[in-house]
């Protein structure tokens, strides 16, 4: 049988990435999780990075990341990952070398490593992923829960009177002098997911050009703990954790201009934190 060649080679619009491993997930229906690694890895093909990355894996549900990502790897103790990928960058200062976490092992037991890395200034990048929960252990209440959000710890709902505010990592890092990139993106729809990977990559730029600290938080879905579906999940980060977590850059080196990684500049006032947190506690999920 002849097969006629077309008269125009058709243009692959999309590519399974080389820094990927071609295995199932582990991952529950509806987590962002996998967009989410393959942007990272995306960006380390376009970089021609693959063979220098090194990442630095957490403990959650991101655990198994060495599975899925083509690169080497290491597996950090609860909330070390980036004391571990200090160590990898001071005595490989050549490799690309990045941390992924979640919101329980960066923003509650790895709140001091996250910010002495950042006080430091070390030159790593840091992906952190916050969907407003422990997703791994059961749904127990993260530093990153919203006001009045049920879960296993809180099913009440998170109070603020007994439990706090949400913690604002990204507003919190972006005050150390040794920070040179911290931005909020999500991934919620097709443009939020191109604006996330805008500023992965330069995030990875500014580790490459020696600047100093850089991270990238992903708002991010947890179907199974939230108790939803995973569009209603989508509509969740749009509904309520935007509102609580303003998207945009907080802090970026200064020769750009605030949005130049592909979303506008975060409003990071007090009255509108304050203001986001008010409108939160008043639609928050109930159930």
């Amino acid at each position: 049988m002849t097969v006629v060649a077309p008269e125009h080679a058709m243009t692959p619009v999309y590519e399974f990435p080389d820094s990927l491993t071609s295995v199932p997930t582990h991952y529950c229906p509806g987590c962002t999780h996998g967009i989410a690694h393959r942007l990272i890895a995306e960006v380390i093909d376009e970089l021609a990075a693959k063979e220098r990355t090194i990442g630095v894996a957490s403990v959650g549900c991101s655990v198994f990341a060495c599975r899925y990502f083509d690169v080497d790897f290491g597996q950090a103790p609860h909330g070390r990952a980036p004391a571990m990928a200090t160590g990898i960058k001071r005595v490989a200062p050549e490799a690309l070398v990045f941390t992924y976490q979640g919101d329980g092992d960066l923003a509650s037991i790895g709140a001091a490593e996250i910010l002495h890395a950042a006080v430091r200034g070390e030159n790593i990048t840091v992906f952190f992923i916050n969907n407003a929960i422990y997703g791994m252990t059961g749904g127990q209440m993260a530093p990153t829960t919203l006001v009045g959000q049920k879960t296993a710890s809180s099913p009440a709902g998170r109070s603020l009177v007994g439990q706090g505010a949400p913690l604002r990592v990204s507003e919190l890092l972006a005050q150390v002098d040794g920070a040179a990139f911290v931005v909020r993106r999500s991934l919620h729809d097709v443009v939020q997911i191109r604006r996330a990977k805008k500023a992965i990559r330069r995030a990875f730029e500014v580790q490459e050009q020696g600047l100093g600290f850089s991270m990238v938080e992903l708002l991010s879905s947890c179907p199974t703990n939230w108790g939803l579906k995973p569009d209603a999940a989508l509509d969740f980060i749009r509904d309520e954790m935007v509102p609580a977590f303003p998207l945009g850059d907080f802090k970026v080196p200064e020769a750009e201009t605030a949005g130049a990684a592909g979303a506008g500049t975060a409003d990071s006032s007090a009255a509108g934190a304050d203001a986001a947190g008010s409108a939160v506690a008043g639609r928050a999920r109930r159930g």
